[in-house]
């Protein structure tokens, strides 16, 4: 792994102001997002890694002012945010840059990839779905978040890498991102269920809860009695979710050679995610459901290994 200081200098980034402002975003990933944090820095290459943590750290930020609290506070600030950003991307660099060392990186990585301001303008005009989401009462809900939020969402960072439109490889591309985002979300909702259902609002659709004889109290309850019916749902739900990361291993094969290893990676780790829901069953009732560290490190050992080989000068 190249040294952070080291990978800004490869993007280009030598304005100490600037490489402050990557070092606070660096910092926050590094605690929030471990895993997503480790695969960019050990898989991708150098020049990338300050862009993709920032967008993470900005994708991050944005969710939490709009995770929590009462929808009309959510709607209020997520309109003052997405100002906010709005100022930052259109602000000439230098005295009038963005105050927030988070939206100067952002400005900053917009502006060395021209092409992710569009990916961060549908994210937030995507975003009021979060800010009002209570739950889906369908799958046809469901599947509308998926395209309105959590696909934008993913689009901040696989932009980076996606496919030039040139080669006809990008609406592969978007298609491929669809099916891993559906299955990644899909397998995350399942292992946040107990604190979901706290809240009140879980991601799994009220009408596969009726299916079940299951209700958002029963969950709220903890209700032991639920516990075997919940373990059915959970099965249900993913299999929908193993079938979208299938659909998207195909994915890797679609970006250059110094991507692969990153994407590959990244459907592996979703992977054993869902392997740990299954595992877990209706005891997901009871606290969440996490892949173990020895297999995520395992995945990135591997990936790793094969992304210093693709580095590797031919002699």
């Amino acid at each position: 792994m190249p040294r952070w200081s080291a990978a800004l200098t490869e993007a280009g980034i030598t304005d100490p102001t600037l490489r402050g402002a990557y070092d606070a975003q660096r910092d926050l990933v590094r605690k929030f997002a471990l895993h997503q944090y480790l695969a960019t820095r050990l898989l991708l290459p150098a020049k990338l890694h300050a862009s993709v943590v920032a967008m993470v750290a900005f994708m991050h930020e944005t969710d939490e002012r709009i995770d929590a609290g009462e929808v009309g506070a959510r709607k209020e600030d997520l309109s003052s945010w997405h100002r906010e950003v709005r100022e930052a991307l259109d602000a000439v660099p230098g005295p009038g840059a963005p105050a927030s060392a988070l939206l100067r990186a952002l400005a900053d990585t917009s502006r060395r990839h021209p092409y992710t301001a569009a990916r961060v303008h549908d994210f937030l005009d995507g975003a009021p779905v979060e800010a009002e989401w209570t739950g889906f009462d369908s799958e046809a809900d469901y599947q509308a978040y998926i395209d309105s939020y959590s696909l934008p969402a993913l689009m901040l960072t696989a932009s980076l890498i996606a496919p030039a439109p040139e080669t006809g490889g990008d609406e592969l591309f978007l298609q491929g991102c669809r099916a891993l985002i559906e299955g990644w979300q899909r397998a995350d909702f399942l292992a946040d269920l107990a604190e979901d259902a706290e809240q009140g609002r879980i991601g799994i659709a009220r009408e596969e809860l009726d299916r079940y004889g299951l209700t958002i109290e029963d969950l709220r309850s903890k209700s032991q009695a639920c516990v075997p019916a919940l373990g059915r749902l959970v099965g249900a739900q993913a299999d929908l979710a193993e079938t979208a990361l299938t659909a998207c291993r195909g994915l890797p094969d679609l970006v250059d050679a110094p991507y692969r290893p990153f994407l590959r990676a990244l459907i592996s780790l979703q992977v054993l995610q869902l392997q740990a829901v299954r595992r877990k069953g209706g005891s997901l009732l009871h606290g969440g459901a996490r892949p173990s560290i020895p297999a995520a490190l395992g995945v990135l050992a591997r990936e790793y290994r094969a992304a210093r080989s693709v580095r590797r000068p031919s002699r």
